[in-house]
């Protein structure tokens, strides 16, 4: 299952799709469009041949996955600007707080948390 789409363009810009039908371009310093779409549901991608797909499920492990996963948040009060943040640096009140007041996450992301939860040696209330 899915926990980052992204592709690297040739002057090294990273482009990613958060969710479905998150339609991102970028035109290339080299003059070439890219392009993905899919979010955490599907990869489509353009296919020009110099560009480095990014992409990570969680068959990679979970070393890659607390490293490349993200989390929106608002901030503790919910008056902050968007802001994503890298699982591996989530602290472990924050993720117990997505778990416990976010049902309809996607079951990939929800099982990325409880796993770093463990690999902090720290037990989900669920």
């Amino acid at each position: 299952m899915l926990v980052y789409n992204a592709l690297r363009t040739p002057d090294g810009t990273v482009i990613e799709s958060r969710h479905r039908h998150d339609y991102v371009t970028y035109s290339d310093t080299n003059g070439k469009k890219y392009m993905i779409d899919g979010g955490l549901d599907y990869v489509r991608c353009s296919h020009n041949g110099d560009e480095v797909r990014l992409t990570v499920t969680t068959e990679d492990g979970h070393e890659k996955v607390r490293e490349v996963m993200t989390w929106g948040t608002y901030g503790i009060n919910g008056d902050q600007p968007l802001k994503q943040v890298k699982l591996s640096d989530m602290n472990t009140a924050h993720i117990q707080a997505c778990l416990d007041t976010q049902p309809g996450m996607y079951p990939q992301i929800k099982s990325a948390m409880n796993t770093e939860l463990e690999y902090r040696g720290v037990t989900s209330d669920e």
